[in-house]
């Protein structure tokens, strides 16, 4: 029987570095989301980060029930409240800490969570395999 050379595994894309969103100081708490754009399994969508209890959470831009944005105006994710993430078309609630659906049409279902952190005094979103950069010409939109 010949022998075939072991087939290697598919290449596979190197992670992409963190990216730096903003300084930490232009996430009050609360307050205005940073609006971005990335790249989510190949097409181009928007995600945003915010604070919420302290800690900045990353979600992308897009409801369950429906796959539109969810904010009312840019930046604006929070109900009048301000302890929800609200979907300015369907009326889906999502906790803020965790991405839960917690209210309307949204069922059981939860953001899909982007990766973030903070550091050395700004915010970093975190590729992932799913959630890409965009090109560099799409910069961080800060709203």
């Amino acid at each position: 029987m010949p022998e075939f050379p072991m087939s290697s595994p598919l290449p596979v894309a190197p992670a992409a570095p963190p990216q730096r969103l903003c300084a930490s100081t232009d996430l009050a708490e609360k307050g205005l989301a940073i609006v971005f754009d990335v790249i989510h399994y190949r097409e181009p969508a928007r995600a945003f980060a915010m604070r919420f209890d302290g800690k900045v959470v990353c979600y992308l831009n897009r409801c369950v029930h429906v796959p539109t944005e969810l904010d009312w105006q840019p930046g604006e994710f929070l109900d009048s409240g301000k302890e929800f993430i609200l979907c300015s078309i369907h009326g889906a609630a999502y906790d803020p800490g965790n991405g839960r659906c917690i209210g309307g049409p949204c069922g059981s279902g939860k953001l899909t969570l982007i990766p973030a952190e903070e550091r050395d005094g700004a915010v970093w979103w975190l590729p992932t395999a799913a959630t890409r950069p965009a090109p560099p010409s799409a910069t961080p939109s800060v709203v």
